[in-house]
């Protein structure tokens, strides 16, 4: 397996540090506004990442935070005279199930901040000890770039550029432009936590460092195997990261690093201050979770994405032929069996997860079936294979998931929904009556609803006419 390494720039060979045992590490969100598209991306793609580990034998530990204590979940709190926790809950359980749409994998561990200020505080009391942090005059602690003589050397920045480019706005308390703070100082009546280091708060870059190494990190060189994350957290996010656990712990954070690309909409990169954000649980008023993970996976993580809705529409076109073939297998009984598409898939994502060549292969796998069940559409041969073959599909990628009868009616609404299922339902009663003229009545009732409808040996299913 194949994996381009941020740092190194290039495909490394990879290699875990302990036999099949892999820990992924990656950042997740700060929940005080809803999920938005860059949140996706990320999601999906380690999401993918982990899943193509497990199909290789390997058992993956996959850990993703939440930050749940931050300078704007505070405001959020304070403009909306909310708790805290009221904040973060809503917005976690908005996460949660947004991911879920998208048939995203609850992570293996999903430590928060709040409940890692023991292992914060325990890391940040050893880089003190070490001088690799600092006391500045207002009680706040900030990690003493100077002290560190490999800082940088993740983003393979130089100091002048790093000096001009800090996230964190320079104050006269730091020492040097590039230090940043490991523990913000609390003098008012503002969140903070009263802990050995004074009362307070943490920085935004120490909870992953102590997060890792609580939870993952094991004896080796490597806190753990994989670190990733969007491309805007290279620098200076991961950077900060890297330095704090190489000079807390004496090795380093990550074997490998992987970012994925940035998200843009219509060619605009998307940010909040520009005011293009497109929220998750919109696109999932308007498309299928699942045509949203097929669309979002299309390209290949490290490239930036793209969001436009001709490109989502033809990506779905795409997606409808998979689901046209199970809709041919449907009622059928998946059984176990090996085929060259499964190894052919694996083989694709294993190079990086190039996705481009495993979705080429599953047009190819689609057409082939498809003129094989014209030719003889009780070849059941064909219909084994070609079940096993979407089962490998379900569980590397993740779509293909749904009764296909079920996806083709997105963009129904419930009303109409629950009208043509209670039509259906009185057809069905009709025809245990014998009754075939009414049932025949029905039939056309509900096809003048813009729908077709199919009876199957499991019963009646229908589907929005395109």
């Amino acid at each position: 397996m194949l994996i381009y390494d941020s740092v190194a720039k290039e495909k490394r060979e990879f290699i875990p540090q302990n036999g099949h045992d892999v820990t992924l590490y990656v950042c997740g969100p700060t929940v005080y506004d809803d999920a938005h598209l860059g949140h996706a991306k990320s999601a999906l793609v380690f999401d993918l990442l982990a899943r193509v580990l497990r199909a290789n034998g390997y058992n993956v530990t996959y850990a993703r935070n939440i930050t749940d204590i931050d300078d704007k979940i505070i405001a959020k709190a304070k403009e909306q005279h909310k708790k805290i926790g009221d904040i973060t809950s809503h917005y976690i359980d908005a996460y949660h199930k947004e991911m879920a749409a998208l048939g995203i994998a609850r992570p293996d561990l999903e430590p928060r901040a709040t409940e890692s200020l023991e292992a914060m505080i325990a890391m940040v009391q050893e880089l003190l000890q070490r001088n690799h942090a600092y006391r500045a005059s207002n009680g706040d602690i900030y990690f003493d770039t100077a002290s560190d003589a490999q800082y940088l050397s993740l983003s393979h920045r130089i100091q002048e550029e790093c000096d001009r480019q800090q996230r964190i706005e320079t104050n006269t308390f730091k020492r040097h432009a590039s230090d940043f703070a490991l523990w913000k100082a609390v003098h008012d009546e503002s969140v903070a936590f009263d802990t050995p280091l004074g009362r307070g708060r943490p920085g935004w870059h120490l909870e992953c460092s102590a997060m890792i190494e609580k939870h993952l990190a094991r004896q080796g060189r490597y806190a753990v195997d994989i670190h990733g994350g969007g491309a805007d957290l290279l620098f200076p996010h991961h950077e900060n990261e890297a330095a704090q656990t190489r000079c807390a712990t004496d090795r380093d954070l990550a074997a490998y690093w992987m970012h994925n690309g940035f998200v843009t909409i219509d060619g605009e990169k998307m940010s909040k201050s520009l005011g293009n954000s497109f929220f998750i649980k919109d696109a999932l008023h308007v498309y299928d979770g699942d045509v949203l993970r097929f669309y979002l996976l299309s390209t290949h993580y490290r490239a930036n994405f793209n969001f436009s809705e001709a490109d989502l529409l033809a990506s779905k076109k795409r997606l409808d032929k998979l689901y046209r073939l199970k809709k041919r297998l449907f009622g059928l009984k998946t059984v176990a069996l090996e085929t060259s598409f499964h190894n052919d898939l694996l083989e694709a994502l294993n190079d990086d997860l190039n996705v481009s060549k495993a979705l080429a292969l599953i047009d190819a796998m689609v057409a082939h079936f498809n003129e094989r069940l014209d030719a003889d559409a009780k070849d059941k041969t064909a219909k084994r294979e070609a079940l096993a073959n979407m089962a490998v599909i379900e569980t590397l990628l993740g779509f293909g998931t749904k009764n296909p009868f079920e996806y083709f009616q997105h963009g129904m609404d419930a009303t109409h929904k629950e009208k043509i299922n209670t039509l259906i339902a009185r057809r069905n009663e009709a025809k245990q009556a014998k009754d075939y003229a009414a049932a025949d009545l029905l039939r056309d009732e509900i096809l003048s609803l813009g729908v077709s409808i199919m009876d199957t040996p499991e019963g009646t299913f229908w589907e929005r006419n395109d």
